[in-house]
């Protein structure tokens, strides 16, 4: 038996959930937060056997693959000294992927549902 932890974007978190359920894996879901942009994530708790890995990890990549975002970000001014840098505050559009998955498999040693 195997435990996959899949943390991904809270904002996809039904969409992968429904497939998974609807395909017989059990899911639980935790609240989580962390990543470079700082924002709401999820992360899937799923066992299942070991020769059904590959199709879950399927789906979560299937459902919450990577997209373009824009984020804002506001220069500082520089520290190496007067006029080197501009700071007008303000903020600057950056583009940056977000979404995907970060997932981990590991070895269930012992399993049991009360």
């Amino acid at each position: 038996m195997k435990l996959i932890y899949a943390i991904i974007r809270k904002e996809d978190e039904n969409l992968v959930t429904e497939e998974l359920n609807a395909k017989g894996f059990s899911v639980t879901r935790l609240a989580s937060t962390g990543g470079f942009l700082r924002r709401g994530n999820t992360t899937l708790m799923i066992g299942t056997e070991a020769d059904r890995v590959d199709e879950a990890i399927g789906i979560i990549k299937t459902e919450c693959g990577q997209r373009r975002q824009v984020i804002y970000h506001t220069p500082y001014p520089s520290a190496t000294g007067a006029g080197s840098h501009v700071y007008t505050g303000t903020p600057i559009p950056l583009p940056v992927d977000a979404g995907g998955a970060t997932i981990f498999v590991v070895d269930v040693e012992r399993f049991e549902k009360a």
